[in-house]
């Protein structure tokens, strides 16, 4: 199943690092547990690593620009201590309120992935811990959208009514219902293995 996918879609705070609420102090980025061990896995295989984060934070006034750069920097840094490297980096810095069509769930950030790296979204999957996540993937005609409980997750698969108690990942039918993700799964670890031993 792994074969599958070529290009790996990440939301970054809840999926890859420890959820901190609007986060602007490189100091507090911390890895999920496994997330740099499943990066690697998907890294070997010859997946392409991408992160896609809505950063309202940056819109809100609540950190600049360059506290963003500097969170995003510290991340890097922790990655490659891992032996991980992100193909790129796409943000979208606008509040809720402003007009764009680069935040989540609309497919702007996706648009500019394709068009720079020539992504195919029936080899790509998106993984994170909001409903955002799920419509992103929809909006954007990928493959496969997975939720992990990490971050904002358990909220998310409890107001979708899914089970949260699982230690691995399910597959799931949303042909009913469009919110519903492909994969629903404790953890990005738990994501990988799941494509990677079916």
């Amino acid at each position: 199943m792994l074969e599958d996918y070529q290009n790996i879609l990440l939301d970054r705070d809840g999926t890859v690092i420890e959820e901190r609420h609007y986060l602007a102090d490189p100091d507090q980025v911390q890895l999920i547990p496994g997330a740099a061990s499943a990066m690697r896995i998907l890294t070997r295989a010859g997946c392409q690593l991408f992160l896609v984060t809505n950063q309202s934070g940056i819109g809100r006034s609540y950190f600049s620009r360059a506290q963003y750069a500097a969170v995003e920097q510290r991340l890097l840094h922790l990655l490659r201590e891992e032996g991980v490297e992100l193909m790129a980096t796409v943000m979208c810095p606008h509040a809720p309120i402003e007009v764009c069509d680069c935040r989540k769930p609309l497919p702007g950030l996706w648009e500019d992935l394709r068009a720079i790296h020539g992504l195919d979204p029936n080899r790509s999957i998106m993984i994170g811990d909001k409903t955002a996540d799920i419509r992103f993937a929809r909006a954007a005609g990928l493959k496969t959208a997975a939720l992990v409980l990490t971050g904002h997750g358990r909220k998310t698969a409890e107001s979708l009514n899914l089970p949260t108690s699982q230690t691995w990942a399910l597959a799931l039918d949303h042909s009913k219902e469009p919110d519903l993700p492909d994969i629903l799964a404790p953890d990005l670890a738990a994501v990988v293995d799941m494509l990677a031993t079916h």
